[in-house]
């Protein structure tokens, strides 16, 4: 399939909050402690809550970017494109790389809002985290009907009240949680605990996919401090690997049919020698492990409730069946550093060349529309969703590569994995 006559609908990008994101949003005694960006001496603009500063990383908002600029400094809102933050220019950002639909994970509150749970005083995480969760689907999601996949933020110390968040999100057309890979991590019960039964029990009543996206468990796979950051970049998808295997070993899978995750920017070449993996452990232990699937293999249920999600995998593209072609998704990582935007979508057709249409069309957008109980097709005809479609709707929209390196970082060359000893999302 040719570029052109592609329909993308990317089910991991990412937003850079807008400096007015709270306000309004908060009952009048939270006002004062309401997240906020200041401006450091540095001229590095970054996020203040409950005692934490939280910079925008380099490698998060580097859209537009040559490169030899990407880095891991903090950096300011006139260092990034607009699409970043600003949701109209967002829109025409995606019209221009002939993106459909759009899934955005958030940025400074941590992928799973690990940032709001930190806070004492709980009735204000509770107030952050929902006034959060309004602006992304009403605000953000809601300018523009038909092209975002709305996605809420869990409430990580109250599972009973993370049930009722999701229940009052899907109501207003959300059916995505964005969560942790790994709760234990972060200094809550793991994914084997009964704790999370009241969030499972809402999720699965609702049709909303757990989003585990990678580096949300506040760990990620670390070889020595002293290790080239490549290192760190290389291993991200293991993260994943973990996540899936701890999630598919767990009762979770079993006491709750109906659920279903997603593995986040985890990629899929790895996942053939994994549901492999899955059968030979189940084939030679269950016996004694006491696991049981019924007449279902693990690889089985792998295929049914797992979401897989690719950015450019050629060897994933070539074992699509294997991994399960009605299980793998497309994501443009938007504006992140692995994203190959405004070109991503001629990238794509390039690791498709000789897959059937079929195949195709359940990669780019199909299988992320049945997922997500996403219906882009309500509010334009098909005919206007294709890439070359949005191109020509977004005429002379400027996506040339530009320095946004105004001089007021220290630049940082081999940059090494102690860096990120103190690990946020990455």
């Amino acid at each position: 399939m040719q570029a052109d006559d592609m329909i993308l609908v990317s089910v991991d990008d990412h937003l850079v909050e807008p400096p007015t994101l709270f306000d309004g949003r908060l009952p009048a005694k939270f006002a004062a402690d309401a997240p906020r960006v200041v401006r450091q001496d540095n001229g590095a603009e970054v996020w203040k809550f409950n005692g934490a500063i939280v910079p925008n990383i380099g490698l998060n908002a580097v859209a537009g970017r040559p490169r030899e600029e990407y880095g891991v400094e903090p950096t300011a809102f006139d260092e990034m494109r607009p699409g970043c933050y600003d949701i109209h220019e967002r829109v025409k950002d995606m019209n221009a790389g002939g993106v459909l639909g759009s899934m955005c994970f958030p940025s400074f509150p941590g992928f799973a809002g690990r940032l709001f749970a930190t806070a004492e005083d709980k009735d204000l995480a509770l107030a952050v985290t929902r006034a959060y969760n309004d602006w992304h689907i009403d605000e953000w999601c809601g300018s523009y009907p038909g092209r975002f996949i709305p996605m809420a933020l869990p409430i990580l110390w109250d599972a009973e009240l993370c049930a009722k968040e999701i229940r009052r999100n899907a109501e207003k057309g959300c059916h995505s949680l964005s969560f942790t890979e790994n709760p234990a991590t972060l200094g809550y019960p793991s994914f084997h605990d009964e704790y999370w039964d009241p969030m499972w029990r809402a999720a699965s009543d609702t049709g909303t996919v757990v989003s585990v996206h990678l580096g949300s468990s506040g760990k990620i796979t670390m070889t020595a401090q002293n290790a080239p950051i490549d290192v760190m970049i290389t291993l991200q998808p293991m993260n994943v690997c973990s996540a899936a295997a701890d999630l598919l070993w767990s009762r979770v899978v079993k006491e709750f049919p109906d659920l279903r995750f997603a593995l986040s920017e985890g990629g899929t070449g790895w996942i053939p020698y994994f549901i492999d993996r899955l059968d030979r452990t189940y084939e030679m232990h269950h016996l004694w492990t006491g696991q049981d699937f019924g007449r279902k293999l693990p690889s089985d249920v792998f295929r049914e409730r797992f979401l897989t999600c690719f950015i450019s995998d050629p060897i994933g593209i070539k074992l699509r069946h294997d991994i399960g072609i009605d299980n793998i998704a497309w994501e443009c990582d938007y504006p992140h550093s692995d994203s190959s935007w405004p070109r991503a979508a001629e990238e794509l057709a390039g690791v498709t060349d000789g897959v059937s249409d079929d195949d195709v069309n359940k990669i780019t957008f199909e299988n992320a529309c049945r997922w997500y109980s996403f219906d882009p097709f309500s509010h334009r005809t098909r005919e206007k969703c294709t890439v070359g479609a949005l191109r020509a709707e977004a005429g002379d929209h400027d996506v040339a590569t530009r320095s946004y390196d105004h001089g007021r970082f220290e630049r940082k060359v081999g940059v090494s994995l102690g860096s990120f000893s103190k690990a946020a999302d990455v």
